[in-house]
């Protein structure tokens, strides 16, 4: 148990931009520029961000091949009262991006922690799809190799509608997959350049979707949102 005459540090989970840099939030600002530090997925992209905003606190770099190995400092600066805030590249950080293990350990070591309320990709692409939105399956990325096909086949009889996360370039992949397992009829919806200048929605059957992305080069991050099985 944590001493109750130490004063912690609270962690901040804040969502940053998926395009529009409108959707940066003034609370968001307040809180970078009040922490001790700013832990960074890419302290580059972030940079940009904090620079377009004049905001000076520090960035660190905190990813996935870095985030095991520095969880425990992290712990250690919030247990000493500094508090920080974790930023993603674009989007709420956990949601496909690191910050669970940190977000864990905090909750282990009963240490304060707030999400920003924000931008992420999922919603918007889910809430405009045309596809029941009132019960889903958040899947992110699946797995590039190993237990891919099998999870494929148990979302295929998912009743609920499903999302994914996916790349422009294995975006057709995806399609033709969820095509074997589908049918061709189900129907889906890919969102890409969500709240960007050529943000763009396509709708219809799995064979419409990917006639349509053989015809035209896919660019841009993908949602995929997939009707759940009838």
């Amino acid at each position: 148990m944590n001493s109750s005459n130490r004063t912690l540090g609270t962690l901040y989970l804040v969502p940053t931009p998926i395009g529009n840099l409108s959707d940066f939030t003034p609370r968001a600002i307040a809180v970078l520029n009040e922490v001790a530090y700013i832990l960074a997925e890419d302290t580059r992209k972030t940079g940009k961000l904090t620079r377009h905003f004049h905001i000076v606190t520090p960035l660190k770099a905190f990813h996935q091949h870095n985030e095991h190995k520095s969880t425990p400092g992290w712990i250690q600066a919030l247990q000493n009262g500094q508090s920080l805030a974790v930023c993603s590249d674009a989007g709420t950080p956990g949601i496909s991006d690191p910050a669970f293990l940190l977000v864990r350990a905090c909750v282990e070591a009963e240490i304060p922690v707030v999400c920003l309320p924000g931008p992420t990709a999922f919603v918007p692409a889910l809430v405009t799809s045309g596809i029941p939105c009132d019960r889903f399956v958040f899947e992110g990325f699946l797995p590039h190799k190993k237990g891919r096909q099998k999870r494929l086949s148990l979302l295929a009889d998912e009743q609920r509608t499903v999302v994914f996360y996916e790349s422009p370039h294995r975006i057709i992949k995806l399609l033709q997959e969820l095509q074997t397992h589908c049918g061709s009829h189900r129907w889906v919806a890919c969102s890409r350049e969500i709240s960007k200048l050529h943000e763009q929605t396509v709708r219809g059957t799995i064979t419409d979707v990917l006639d349509h992305f053989n015809r035209h080069e896919p660019k841009g991050e993908f949602v995929v949102v997939l009707a759940g099985k009838e």
